[in-house]
């Protein structure tokens, strides 16, 4: 909560960078006061920019594919992030405490957007703008107490950040109080948000319902069964983003991740960076998942311990019967051994010459015996490459790509979900337009597990799997204990038929590796120094008064 005090105390719009964007741009030093500063649309407008960013950098660091993709099973590492591997997740794990940081970061600057246009806008400024950044903020504020009750049940409902600085005695509030209070944050956004977004990037009217619908659907769950008036809530939300938004799936999915990319005709909300700003405005996860500097241009690199899970290359359609897969998600995901990238280079050993990146095929042990193949399928997916691969737009643990939090393949696929039951037939439509873009088969009928597969698949090194596995447990843990406890984790070899150009791979397991997985693994348990300065936060929870 000493983030919290911290925000109370301070004008954050201070934290505003300088870059390219015309709605991150940093306002005159001389206006940051918050008497005087909402005195225009623009000034307005501004307060809300580092909702796109910083507020949520600390998640997106390392703790976005720690919990969402190491503890969901995408993940696997000797070293890098393996307390979230084994459900070994402390109060002191970094990605742990960083998260929880990250989120009522987001919260308070939320709370401080929304106090401070009420209290200090101009009457000069429009209605309708104050309503627009009071709905951005409250989008945040809603979308981060959905990361909040995902990963640690019960916690604190927070709507006014001064009341921390004289109140030692705040206290969680019920799970089904929180979620009440996501919901209600996001329906306020889909009615006060406009139709398009006032400059690329900012949210609209369909995010925020892409959204709701993400929320309705996981909150169906929570009474132990599955609420059919929040499945259809999500339903009807998702068709409104589906028929209504103008939004499309790119039509090639490796283009999703490329940085000229950003903000496509798919993205309905991703956070937005900048490789030149201040700290905490740039996206770093390049500098820890590309497998070495020479695809980086700089000193970082350090993702060659981690890469894709043999449960995760499971997968992949006939990857393990065949050696190759027609899904053309692997390649954009994770690469393997002698993959050709055009758009990516790489220096030349000893060399400052650069060439279009061929992935490296290392010296491995299968059975005692050395074969040329590797220990890892690094990943690929939010590895952009150098600056000569990015027109320039690259330093050292800083890259532009959009980090995706809501895209059109995820609405249909909500949207698939929500009306499985009801109306197979709308389900298989859409999940089929996924699973073709993909560059597979259309299939014919399709069940939950098939769905939850998709997902899988097109989200992986997304942060998503989690907390596709956080709304089963709600309804079916028995599932959910049995889908993550058959996952191999462990550790494997892939090798190339052919040195130069492989067209087939052969993935073996060298050493296994499963977790027992129970209900105590689907809450995280509360970062330590929050219990030591809020001890009250170990008492039961209670419900929220929205009435106060």
């Amino acid at each position: 909560m000493k983030y919290l005090n911290t925000l109370a105390c301070l004008f954050t719009v201070a934290l505003l960078t300088s870059c390219n964007e015309d709605f991150l741009d940093r306002p005159p030093l001389s206006q940051i006061v918050d008497a005087n500063f909402y005195q225009n649309a623009d000034q307005v407008l501004a307060s809300t920019a580092p909702l796109y960013n910083q507020v949520w950098f600390a998640y997106n660091d390392k703790a976005s594919h720690g919990l969402g993709d190491a503890r969901g099973g995408v993940l696997t590492s000797g070293s890098y992030q393996l307390e979230n591997i084994l459900f070994n997740t402390t109060p002191t794990t970094g990605e742990n405490v960083s998260a929880w940081r990250s989120f009522y970061n987001a919260v308070g600057q939320a709370n401080t957007v929304i106090k401070n246009v009420n209290l200090y806008a101009s009457e000069n400024v429009p209605e309708d703008i104050k309503q627009h950044a009071i709905a951005e903020a409250r989008f945040m504020r809603g979308l981060a107490y959905s990361y909040l009750v995902q990963n640690w049940g019960a916690v604190p409902i927070i709507v006014d950040n001064t009341t921390l600085l004289q109140d030692t005695t705040i206290t969680r509030n019920t799970v089904e109080s929180v979620w009440e209070f996501v919901i209600r944050d996001m329906r306020f956004a889909t009615e006060h948000l406009p139709g398009a977004p006032v400059q690329p990037g900012r949210l609209d009217r369909w995010a925020a319902e892409g959204m709701l619908a993400k929320m309705y659907l996981t909150r169906a769950g929570i009474s132990g069964t599955r609420n059919q008036t929040d499945l259809d809530s999500a339903a009807y939300f998702a068709k409104r983003v589906i028929d209504n938004s103008g939004a499309s799936l790119l039509p090639n999915y490796e283009d999703l991740f490329l940085t000229r990319n950003n903000n496509n005709a798919e993205s309905l909300f991703a956070l937005q960076w900048t490789y030149n700003g201040d700290w905490g405005t740039q996206n770093s996860v390049q500098a820890f998942l590309a497998y070495s500097s020479e695809i980086t241009g700089f000193a970082d690199g350090w993702g060659g311990d981690i890469g894709a899970s043999y449960y995760m290359l499971e997968q992949y359609e006939g990857l393990m019967e065949n050696g190759v897969t027609n899904d053309k998600r692997r390649k954009a995901t994770f690469m393997f051994p002698g993959d050709h990238y055009a758009y990516i280079h790489q220096r030349l050993p000893g060399s400052d010459a650069t060439q279009e990146l061929e992935v490296p095929i290392n010296t491995a042990q299968v059975e005692g015996q050395d074969v040329r193949g590797n220990t890892r399928a690094w990943v690929k997916k939010y590895v952009v490459g150098r600056p000569e691969d990015n027109d320039g737009r690259v330093m050292q643990q800083r890259t532009e790509i959009n980090t995706y939090m809501l895209r059109l393949a995820d609405v249909y696929l909500i949207y698939a979900e929500a009306v499985l039951d009801q109306n197979p037939a709308e389900a298989l439509k859409y999940y089929n337009a996924v699973h073709q873009r993909a560059g597979l088969e259309p299939k014919e009928s399709i069940t939950w597990d098939d769905i939850f597969k998709e997902r899988l698949l097109e989200f992986a090194m997304e942060g998503q799997l989690w907390y596709d596995f956080v709304r089963l447990h709600y309804y079916d843990p028995a599932k959910a204990y049995q889908l993550l406890g058959d996952q191999e984790r462990g550790f494997f070899v892939v090798e190339p038929d052919q040195l130069e150009d492989p067209t087939a791979w052969t993935i073996t397991l060298t050493e296994s590796r499963k977790v027992n997985v129970t209900s105590g693994n689907f809450e995280l348990p509360i970062p330590a120094i929050e219990l030591s300065t809020a001890p009250n936060l170990r008492k039961p929870p209670v419900p929220y008064d929205f009435n106060q």
